[in-house]
């Protein structure tokens, strides 16, 4: 099942960053998510930031996209899914925040692709009974 998309006003993406760590000032090298660390520092960038709000909308498409896309992968019958978030699920700017302070909480992860490192965080947190 995928995350819900908050429809709601943008104000409440601050959130996302603002709840688990300090501000960061995003490059736009971050944009090219060659790891984890630009992909955090995208989601912990500063409201003064010039780059703000591109910042906070590549962060949360980024990371909705790589949830999406493993649900979709492991939607087929023949495959047991990774990831079984509880019901009802955590809304989409409290688990962002949540793996932006796992990350926080596993800096030898930084240097690792962003992707490997959310699938990490998903399973460890919501892994599925068998």
């Amino acid at each position: 099942m995928p995350l819900t998309i908050c429809q709601k006003c943008f104000i409440t993406i601050i959130m996302a960053g603002c709840l688990t760590t300090q501000s960061q000032a995003a490059t736009k090298d971050n944009f090219l998510a060659r790891n984890a660390q630009d992909i955090i520092e995208l989601c912990t960038v500063s409201p003064t930031d010039p780059l703000y709000t591109e910042a906070i909308h590549f962060c949360h498409g980024y990371l909705v996209g790589v949830y999406q896309y493993q649900q979709d992968f492991y939607s087929s019958p023949e495959l047991s899914p990774l990831v079984c978030p509880p019901n009802p699920k955590p809304s989409r700017n409290q688990t962002i925040a949540n793996y932006v302070g796992w990350m926080k909480a596993h800096p030898e992860y930084l240097k690792e692709r962003a992707v490997d490192t959310v699938m990490k965080y998903l399973i460890e947190k919501f892994p599925c009974k068998e």
